[in-house]
């Protein structure tokens, strides 16, 4: 049960009868007795100041409390599966087992909420947004009773990506509005579309009971083959920083009576911009989840050029916050990039990253958070996604690579649910620097830490109405905009001979598609299926649909970008091999013919290696609709992940529309002309694998690109209306002259 007191000119307070928080009455103002001294402590008093507030209670928290404050928790799904990755117990037994109710806390979230003091926590799936509040309110009724009443700052990885196969109509609700992934919104070329999109998932985090994003992700995708690519903004600097400072200031700018102070409020949700100094440039295109992906690698001598999303953009925000309240340093050792001790560690081990160069040389005061895993052990398996991630420091001891974050800046360890390194990276510090340096050191975190949550309103009132979050979450009029920014984010690359849109009483071939077994990021397998790759029954309220392509006017085919694997596979190794290979673009097998013979950073090199894509039947799907429709038309909608070699097909069929995660619907308006297509190209597509491999990681806007049968060029900033090539003030801004 939730009591609630008004204050006539503050906030109204919540509070748990079950927590032993009592009310204490000053001057006419009610406040919330949290650390149930019978005394208005100034942290109690919501007329002080966020940072003030933070300060007076890190003053007067135990070490062993702050230490769970400095932990972020491991992933946690709502509820809890009965095994695998997210699995937890229920009593001791396993969920479906337990007889628990969806929203109850799980075993292992009431021990590291209450033992080890935690309230970062982690959410990944939910099951619904009634389940998610519920759950909510019994977190904060736990922590509200323990200690000085901490709240708890939940928070989520990006969750507005779009169910293809469901339709929207003017009454849509859902879970969640859907929206295009980040990449999607870079093509949109449009920042009002992105501080829409961030004010509007900011109200549908908050009446889900999260106040922190782990986002957004503006890494420079400058190696078009990073399999991180989709979650950014795109290669180009300029756009990256723009749609960054607009992100940001959606998701933490709260206005006109659901401001507290300084921009913050109750409509606020601290963005963790990520990844410092920046992700995109591993070496061959590799990611640093997989051992095989640990070193970025900087060949053009362009490390500066990465950081300015984060210094012009996320932190020079237009709106009165200021600055992103948290930023997360990605896994990579950034090779050779450390001037003052020429240390080759991951980032957030990297003193002269963090300290010199984030916190002083560029004034960052909010919260500095790692990566997942980072202190964990790594197995040395070199393809496993579900490891510890300790580059560069593998040879010390999980306290000390604590200790060793604690001394680089870092208030926070991601993925962490245990307190105990952090009280013994404390007592090496003690040992070192005396137990007044450490205290310091820890009060320092703890305040950042602090500030983010007193920021939001959470110490004054952490409950949601069940039913308020219902009418909140996936409402008509959030799913609306999200569905109008979809239609805007799709790419038209080819119309030749002004095809498209097609007519309402056009007769369309959709050829099934062919889906190969394969693993999931965490290594369960998918077993092969061939299906539609569109809702049917869809298209069939806007075309005349046949399964026989000599009756069709025109084809649709539907596939996806080229996947060919992390770089790494230990069959490699058994031939003799370092297990190394290339990362493709193209869905033909290829030889990497132009690798470099020594790689930048390790005995990396795969020159004169072979790989195949594991989706290359989609090219066949292609080729052979092609053929069967004997001439006649053949639109592809392509969804892409990354950048891609067209040139396999491209001058086979007659239309190409690209998307980055949209539902079918928005394809199919664009299709037939209910919509006009007018997004742009946030980065290159290149020619052929030969310019891919030669680029340089590290650098933008570098590459060959594909030049179609018509003579257009697939360059950054490139799209097309149903008027031809888009010369609007958007290309005009962004576009710019590139040396070949």
């Amino acid at each position: 049960m939730i009591n609630y007191v008004k204050n006539e000119n503050g906030p109204t307070l919540g509070y748990s009868q079950t927590s032993g928080v009592t009310i204490i009455e000053e001057d006419g103002l009610f406040f919330k007795d949290l650390d149930k001294d019978g005394q208005l402590s100034k942290y109690e008093d919501w007329r002080v100041s966020p940072k003030e507030r933070a300060k007076d209670l890190a003053s007067k928290m135990t070490i062993e409390q702050i230490a769970g404050l400095m932990l972020y928790s491991a992933h946690q799904s709502v509820p809890a599966a009965d095994r695998g990755f997210f699995a937890s117990t229920f009593g001791g037994k396993a969920f479906s087992e337990s007889g628990a109710k969806s929203w109850e806390l799980s075993d292992q979230q009431i021990e590291f909420l209450t033992k080890d003091h935690l309230r970062h926590v982690l959410l990944t799936s939910v099951q619904s947004p009634e389940v998610a509040a519920k759950w909510n309110n019994e977190v904060q009724a736990l922590v509200e009773g323990v200690g000085f009443g901490i709240p708890a700052n939940n928070s989520s990885d990006p969750r507005h990506s779009s169910d293809s196969s469901k339709e929207f109509n003017e009454g849509a609700g859902g879970h969640i509005s859907m929206w295009p992934e980040t990449l999607g919104l870079a093509a949109t070329f449009n920042p009002c579309h992105v501080r829409q999109f961030g004010e509007i998932a900011a109200k549908e985090y908050r009446a889900l009971g999260l106040t922190t994003a782990l986002s957004p992700q503006i890494d420079i995708a400058t190696d078009p083959r990073w399999f991180r690519f989709n979650g950014t903004f795109g290669e180009d600097s300029q756009l990256s920083t723009d749609m960054a400072r607009a992100y940001v200031d959606g998701f933490q700018e709260s206005v006109a009576d659901r401001e507290i102070a300084d921009g913050w409020g109750y409509d606020s949700v601290n963005a963790m911009v990520k990844h410092w100094p920046g992700g995109g440039s591993g070496e061959s295109g590799r990611d640093a989840h997989y051992g095989a992906g640990m070193y970025a690698v900087y060949p053009g001598n362009n490390f500066d050029e990465h950081l300015i999303a984060f210094t012009e953009g996320a932190f020079k925000l237009e709106g009165k916050t200021g600055m992103a309240s948290a930023v997360m340093p990605y896994y990579t050792i950034s090779v050779d990039q450390d001037p003052k001790n020429g240390e080759n560690v991951g980032n957030s081990y990297n003193k002269y990253l963090i300290q010199d160069l984030l916190l002083n040389k560029y004034g960052y005061d909010g919260v500095v958070c790692t990566d997942w895993n980072i202190t964990h052990n790594f197995s040395g398996k070199m393809d496993l996604f579900i490891d510890g991630k300790p580059w560069g420091v593998e040879n010390l001891t999980v306290e000390e690579r604590h200790y060793k974050l604690l001394m680089a800046g870092v208030d926070q360890f991601g993925g962490n649910n245990e307190s105990a390194p952090i009280l013994a990276a404390y007592q090496m510090g003690v040992e070192e620097h005396g137990e007044a340096f450490m205290r310091t050191r820890m009060e320092q975190s703890a305040v950042r830490l602090l500030t983010n949550i007193f920021r939001t309103g959470l110490f004054e009132n952490p409950y949601l109405d069940v039913e308020e979050t219902i009418q909140t979450v996936g409402n008509s009029e959030f799913m609306e905009k999200g569905y109008h920014v979809q239609l805007q984010s799709v790419v038209m690359l080819k119309n030749s001979n002004q095809l498209l849109p097609l007519s309402k009483q056009a007769t369309v071939y959709v050829p099934k598609r062919y889906y190969p077994s394969k693993k999931d990021w965490f290594g369960n397998r998918i077993p092969d299926r061939t299906d539609y790759p569109v809702n049917i029954e869809l298209v069939k309220k806007y075309f005349n649909v046949t399964d026989n392509p000599t009756e069709a006017d025109a084809a649709l085919v539907f596939i996806s970008g080229p996947e060919s694997g992390i770089g790494f596979s230990y069959e490699d190794v058994e031939s003799g091999g370092n297990g190394f290979l290339p990362i493709s673009l193209q869905y033909r097998s290829y030889t990497a013919e132009l690798a470099r013979e020594k790689s930048l950073a390790g005995d990396r090199s795969y020159k004169g290696k072979n790989v195949k894509t594991h989706n290359e039947c989609d090219l066949d799907l292609v080729l052979e609709t092609k053929k069967a429709m004997n001439g006649k038309p053949v639109i592809v909608s392509l969804l892409l992940s990354n950048p891609t070699v067209v040139n396999e097909f491209e001058k086979e069929v007659d239309g190409i529309l690209v998307n980055f995660g949209v539902q079918d619907q928005a394809i199919l308006d664009l299709i037939s002309g209910l919509a006009e297509p007018s997004a742009l190209l946030p980065f290159q597509m290149p020619a052929n694998m030969e310019t891919v491999e030669t680029q340089l990681e590290d650098v933008a806007h570098d590459m060959e690109c594909h030049v179609d049968s018509v003579g257009n060029v697939y360059d950054f900033a490139f799209g097309l209306d149903w008027n031809g090539v888009i010369k609007d003030d958007r290309v005009k801004k962004y576009a710019r002259l590139l040396v070949k």
